[in-house]
């Protein structure tokens, strides 16, 4: 009976187009014929619905692929030249990165095929289909509530369908994926390319240009991108690396217009946006607010100075911490900016409202009231029944798991099973971007913020320690480990191995690392009641949220599923009195220079181009050179090196970020205010071109002019 309810709640919202914002949304590819077509068609868009998805004919969902599990990117040239974000490629190119060849700081361009450099564990992968499997898993599942009997029953249903769904075909993989709080399932099937190499980049000081000051900023002068090239066998299948391997022959790639955009042009996004929270209740803001970002803000800062003052200090330090730095600074600031517009935008006060007409409309009918009447207490018991756990275990994660020594002794020991945790590099990977010095430091201050911020009887084991053989001198402690321990290096770790593996059992930095991995266990089990009452009540609300709103279309929360977001270009007033164009040009370049903050460098070349006018086909018909523009297209992490496109479904641009005035929008979306940031097709161009030297790869794509 359940399950027959929500399909017919689903129905009704599919059928109803009537009430859609068309910048608000994150569509699911397979319904865009019967939920946004025709209101695509009246903004402008010329694109039918099996343009932009067809499982049986080529179409834009197969030129748009997941870059390396985290990013979105999307083909450019029949050759299978892939564009993406350089903060997306940021990750692979520090690691093919050496003080001798810093492609990071200076950029690089390989000149033919043979000079594109292999970028080992990078892979890419294409949405084949989505599959409706909501009746088959809610069969299987719908009378269990034994949390592990419910996670195999969903496991073996799951390879029902997968086995079932792909057969034979080695080359195309599954996974069944929760929609709608766990209310709708679909079947995602996937191919995976695994031979992906780096073929160039412009420098950090184009690429990252305004570093964290302009992040999540706008205006934006940044030329965030990066390309690289996937390779396939002779048959075009997905093949690990050979020197025998081919450009892969895509399916699709996009053409790319030099048509330029204006105000209220449509606009669309195709891309993978991690997550979003938009049914997120009051009592889970409070907690991220209070919580989870505070926290956040805090940790990170504390560690982020000590890895940028190391990093100024020394070249090496820069290049091994670059990529470190940069993960964790991207949610540090935007924790900040969602605290500052929960406040200002009174999202708690916004979702409260939310809720009691939730509960209003509950109440008014009895069977409602059995069906979604605990629905709400259930998620603010869990959330308020976990907080002392979740602050405790947000410090354990935060703080002490950054402490590179104490993570790399329990990932590199060894194990009964000899297998290492998902996720852990190779040692020489590792020890090549490690620096004991900076460690220390960071070890330090750590353990410190959490002896001040803890409370001493949830502290774990290694704290008796400092206090019983270090007469609670944190430093000495530190000092001690770091001398006494193998993991420092790989030459000690490797003569360890080789030896009595008992040294390792009784190294200073393992003990640490088992403690803090012991205790982040035991908080992890007593959070899992409370996980499940919230589940529960989660997926409760939303299919009673569902329910009241029933005749209005709905999206889910983004899951890292391929999604469309259409709207158009657009301005926006951040405050009274203040309009910010849609566009940015090298002019804003210029004016940002200085030659005295790292984050604000202009390379000589760009000057020089910039003082002759040097645009070639880019620039703007008043001679400016267009750098980035706005959509109003809602978008979230993961959507970075998403294609922006225009109605005819060619590429104009990259998103690759969102704005500060609307960093609450993952969980409520600010028409007014929430902008996507992206780079425009014709700067990328430009800088490949003129700057790079790289025009010769002009010849493998297509061109709207």
């Amino acid at each position: 009976m359940i399950i027959k309810k929500f399909a017919v709640i689903f129905l009704s919202i599919v059928l109803s187009v009537g009430s859609l914002k068309a910048d608000e949304g994150m569509w699911m590819l397979p319904l865009i014929q019967k939920l946004n077509i025709k209101t695509m068609s009246d903004m402008g868009f010329k694109l039918s619905a099996k343009d932009i998805y067809d499982i049986n004919n080529s179409s834009l969902k197969d030129a748009v692929l997941q870059f390396g599990g985290g990013c979105t990117a999307e083909i450019i040239s029949k050759d299978a030249l892939v564009l993406t974000n350089h903060h997306c490629g940021y990750a692979t190119i520090q690691k093919l990165s050496s003080v001798e060849h810093n492609y990071l700081m200076n950029g690089f361009w390989a000149k033919s095929h043979e000079e594109e450099i292999p970028a080992p564990g990078l892979t890419v992968t294409f949405l084949d289909r989505f599959v409706d499997v909501t009746s088959e898993v809610t069969h299987a599942i719908a009378s269990i509530t034994d949390p592990t009997a419910k996670e195999e029953a969903l496991k073996k249903i799951s390879d029902q369908l997968i086995s079932k769904e792909i057969g034979s075909d080695k080359y195309l993989k599954g996974k069944v994926v929760p929609f709608y709080g766990e209310n709708q399932y679909y079947l995602i099937i996937s191919k995976t390319y695994s031979d992906v190499r780096f073929v160039g980049a412009p420098p950090s000081s184009i690429g990252k240009f305004g570093a964290d000051t302009d992040n999540w900023m706008w205006p934006r002068h940044t030329g965030d991108f990066s390309m690289f090239r996937i390779y396939a066998d002779k048959n075009n299948n997905p093949a690990e690396y050979s020197k025998d391997n081919v450009p892969f022959k895509p399916k699709k790639f996009l053409t790319i217009s030099l048509k330029g955009v204006k105000q209220n042009d449509p606009a669309m996004v195709m891309g993978y946006p991690g997550r979003t929270n938009r049914f997120m209740t009051s009592f889970e803001v409070k907690e991220t607010s209070d919580i989870i970002n505070a926290i956040t803000i805090q940790v990170r800062g504390i560690r982020q100075n000590v890895l940028m003052n190391d990093m100024v200090a020394d070249p090496k330090i820069r290049l091994q911490y670059s990529n470190k730095y940069a993960r964790s600074s991207n949610y540090w600031k935007k924790a900040i900016g969602m605290n500052e517009t929960f406040a200002k935008l009174k999202v708690y006060e916004r979702r409260a409202s939310e809720e009691k007409a939730f509960a209003d409309w509950v109440a008014t009918d009895v069977a409602r009231t059995e069906k979604y009447g605990k629905a709400l207490s259930d998620v603010k018991s869990a959330i308020e029944g976990r907080a002392k756990l979740q602050y405790t275990l947000k410090y354990y994660t935060e703080a002490l798991n950054s402490i590179e020594l104490t993570t790399a002794a329990v990932n590199y020991a060894p194990k009964t099973d000899n297998r290492k945790p998902n996720g852990t590099p190779d040692p020489s990977e590792f020890y090549k971007d490690y620096n004991v010095a900076t460690d220390i430091k960071v070890a330090k201050a750590m353990l410190k913020l959490v002896k001040e911020k803890v409370q001493a009887d949830d502290l774990p084991e290694l704290y008796k320690k400092i206090e019983t053989k270090y007469h609670g001198d944190i430093d000495a402690y530190v000092e001690a480990m770091f001398k006494q321990s193998v993991f420092t290096s790989e030459e000690k770790l490797k003569a360890a191995l080789a030896g009595d593996k008992k040294l390792i059992e009784n190294d200073p930095a393992y003990i640490a690392g088992k403690n803090i991995a012991d205790a982040i266990a035991k908080y992890t089990r007593e959070m899992e009641p409370f996980r499940t009452r919230y589940a529960k009540g989660q997926k409760q609300y939303i299919a009673g949220t569902l329910e009241m709103k029933s005749g209005k279309a709905m999206y889910p929360d983004a899951n890292f599923t391929m999604r469309l977001t259409y709207g158009k270009v657009l301005n926006y007033s951040p405050k009274d009195g203040v309009i910010f164009d849609n566009i940015t040009t090298l002019d804003g370049v210029m004016q940002k220079e200085d030659p005295n903050n790292w984050e604000f460098v202009v390379p000589a070349k760009l000057k020089e181009l910039y003082v002759n006018k040097d645009f070639g086909q880019y620039a703007l018909k008043d001679g400016r050179m267009p750098v980035a523009f706005l959509t109003n297209n809602d978008i979230t992490g993961g959507n970075s090196g998403s294609p922006v496109l225009n109605k005819n479904g060619e590429l104009i641009g990259t998103a690759f970020d969102g704005n500060w005035e609307a960093m609450s929008g993952d969980i409520i979306f600010e028409p007014k205010l929430q902008r996507c940031i992206n780079v425009d097709i014709r700067y990328t161009l430009f800088i490949m071109d003129k700057f790079g030297g790289a025009g010769y790869l002009l010849n493998e794509m297509k061109f709207a002019k």
